[in-house]
């Protein structure tokens, strides 16, 4: 039985509803579901940071003081985003942060194969993503390490009876567990094999790679930029780098509008950061009466930034999974996060209590409090007698180590994907400039109805 589909339409094109006089944020815009005919697992968050700056899921730490230092660098790299560390302090205090994020990494052994040095090879069903088995006394990971096996001499041979400890690499072919990124890479310079088991009291805690070795060496990258990004200190700073480093990836904001997207582009910048006075310790757009609804900016500084080939980062406005989704349908390669990461326990400063509820200090880098350790710099303010403050110190929730809740975000936000029958971020990108990704403004009402409501009380677990 045929059937023809309605003369109606659902929702707008994104084109439309952003081009009608309104500012919008994440919560002003609904996204109506789309046709899916694939799993959730599907879903592929890989991403740019800017033009040659890969990552594996579409998250940045904010450069703020109380959000960005190196322990949250390498947490954020451990996950496959990244941290940009703040310069709120002096020249050499931020080189040693970067230096310190540089030369560590969280000790993460995913997906381990372990064996006894009686099993066979023939008991490997799958390596998955592992470059070896890791052969103990007992076969499980709390146990004296004898030895490995890589996965490429496994994988050539024919005689798959044969034993493990046939073919096992003693012990002695490991390094410490203390051993920093220069000491294990010039422990594997040299070596035929492109990982080293590390250990602890003769137990495996972490394997590492060259590949990830070398990757810690490279992207070096430049945020420049203030929060009225259309300045032509800024343009010619953008210029002079990009002239005497070429190999430096530039990215330059904040900016809302195509007109000063349009002048760092042609300045040469490699990314662009989008957002004025959406973040929650922000309040440029009460004191300056300038600004735009983080939605509508996002989407229409990444209308042009695409036809050019240049990331966008959407900083800002990132409450909810949800927001992450909105914003990168709408456009963004990535989005940067304050509030979502403060409080963790990879931000800077120390826990307290209010109200018997553990806390974190959290402020905006407008706030008086940050301006006078340097920030004003990036409110234009550096020069001037009177500083007005754009942002609030405040606190947020402990939420515990960002390794644990950055996980069921990213799953959260592949469900949102899946949901809108995009399998990846170029997907949404096409299906929304395609038109056939609908939108519709939702009214206060409807924001209520979409929230948790009717209820005396209730408990949220997102995982």
């Amino acid at each position: 039985m045929n059937f023809t589909p309605p003369p109606t339409e659902d929702g707008f094109g994104a084109e439309k509803l952003f081009n009608q006089g309104y500012s919008y944020t994440y919560d002003d815009v609904i996204f109506l579901p789309h046709y899916i005919d694939f799993p959730t697992d599907a879903v592929q968050l890989d991403t740019r940071l800017s033009r040659n700056i890969p990552l594996s899921i579409p998250c940045v730490a904010s450069p703020m003081d109380t959000v960005s230092e190196s322990h949250m660098a390498v947490a954020m790299a451990a996950l496959g985003g990244i941290a940009i560390i703040h310069s709120n302090t002096t020249p050499f205090g931020h080189a040693a942060m970067i230096r310190s994020a540089k030369s560590r990494r969280v000790p993460i052994l995913s997906n381990p194969i372990f064996s006894s040095p009686s099993g066979r090879i023939a008991s490997i069903d799958d390596f998955g993503d592992s470059q070896c088995i890791l052969v103990t006394e007992s076969g499980s990971v709390k146990s004296k390490l004898l030895g490995y096996v890589s996965k490429s001499d496994l994988m050539k041979l024919s005689d798959k009876e044969v034993k493990i400890y046939d073919y096992m690499v003693n012990s002695s072919v490991s390094a410490p567990c203390s051993s920093n990124l220069s000491e294990i890479g010039a422990f594997l310079e040299g070596k035929s094999r492109d990982f080293v088991p590390l250990v602890r009291d003769d137990e495996v805690v972490d394997v590492v790679t060259k590949e990830e070795v070398e990757r810690i060496k490279g992207y070096p990258t430049l945020v420049a930029g203030s929060i009225g990004a259309d300045g032509e200190w800024l343009i010619e700073m953008i210029k002079y780098v990009k002239k005497m480093y070429p190999e430096l990836d530039v990215i330059g904001g904040n900016v809302v509008t195509v007109n000063q997207a349009a002048n760092l582009i042609q300045a040469g910048v490699d990314g662009l950061r989008v957002g004025m006075g959406s973040g929650s310790i922000c309040t440029t757009q009460e004191v300056c009466a300038v600004g735009r609804g983080q939605a509508t900016a996002v989407y229409k500084v990444s209308s042009i930034a695409s036809k050019s080939g240049v990331p966008v980062i959407a900083d800002g406005g990132i409450s909810y999974s949800g927001h992450i989704v909105k914003a990168l349908v709408l456009g963004a390669s990535t989005v940067m996060m304050g509030s979502f990461l403060a409080g963790s326990t990879e931000a800077p400063g120390a826990y307290s209590y209010l109200n018997g509820q553990r806390i974190k200090k959290y402020r905006g880098m407008g706030s008086l409090e940050a301006m006078t350790k340097g920030s004003d710099a990036r409110y234009l303010g550096d020069t001037a007698k009177l500083k007005i403050a754009q942002g609030v110190v405040g606190a947020v929730a402990d939420k515990g180590s960002v390794l644990k809740f950055r996980t069921y975000t990213m799953q959260a936000v592949k469900q949102g994907f899946q949901d809108l029958g995009a399998s990846s971020l170029q997907s949404a990108h096409d299906l929304l400039r395609s038109r056939e990704l609908r939108l519709e403004v939702r009214t206060g009402a409807a924001q209520v109805e979409g929230a948790v409501h009717g209820l005396v009380s209730y408990e949220k677990k997102s995982f």
